[in-house]
């Protein structure tokens, strides 16, 4: 019988995140999270003396660091007249 880890588990319900549910759907550390969060990289918001990530933040900031490593790379056609 195969055993699921409760931690490993994402529930696609959840609308704010921990600084840790964040940086395990990241496959990050936390601490690397938490330095995404201070530096503004990675959205958050406060509620009372809590940190929260919305959970719609962590692809979005996913999506930039693609980006950012990517950059898409513009062709210029020129014709000859």
């Amino acid at each position: 019988m195969a055993t699921v880890d409760l931690a490993e588990v994402v529930d696609p319900s959840l609308v704010l995140l921990t600084v840790e549910e964040a940086a395990r759907r990241l496959q990050i550390g936390r601490t690397l999270c938490y330095r995404f969060v201070s530096s503004g990289e990675l959205e958050s918001i406060t509620l009372g003396h809590l940190r929260r990530i919305p959970a719609d933040a962590v692809p979005e900031f996913a999506t930039r660091l693609r980006k950012r490593q990517n950059p898409t790379r513009t062709i210029t056609v020129t014709t000859a007249a």
